[in-house]
């Protein structure tokens, strides 16, 4: 799992195709491994046509909600996973505002909050 840490005070748009380009490749059943996503979604703060014309360089179809235009409502089918797994790992009060000032002690802390997650779910599953 590849991470990237950023200031509090930066926007999200400005590392999107570091976050893009950062992703593994996906094992898949025959052929060679699929080193991207087939498509993004994203809402409205990602739109400029600079990273829509950056993302379909990558042969990545984006579905970014677009101003004036669409309504959020559209892509809220696909972002409230996003969401929830934020609300999930936000639980947790040491995740929920950042104390720690070394990315390594943060990152760890978002690694057990996700183990913690899926105990839950491994508990559910089996109790």
């Amino acid at each position: 799992m590849v991470t990237l840490q950023t200031a509090a005070n930066v926007n999200e748009g400005t590392v999107l195709l570091d976050a893009i380009d950062a992703i593994p490749p996906i094992k898949q059943p025959s052929g060679p491994p699929r080193h991207r996503p087939d498509k993004l979604h994203a809402d409205k703060a990602y739109e400029s046509q600079a990273r829509s014309a950056a993302l379909e360089q990558r042969d990545i179809v984006p579905r970014i909600a677009r101003k004036g235009i669409e309504s959020k409502t559209k892509l809220g089918r696909h972002r409230w996973v996003v969401e929830r797994a934020f609300a999930w790992l936000h639980r947790n009060r040491r995740l929920l505002v950042r104390y720690e000032r070394r990315d390594d002690l943060h990152e760890a802390f978002l690694h057990l909050g996700s183990i913690l997650i899926c105990w839950h779910f491994a508990a559910d599953l089996f109790c």
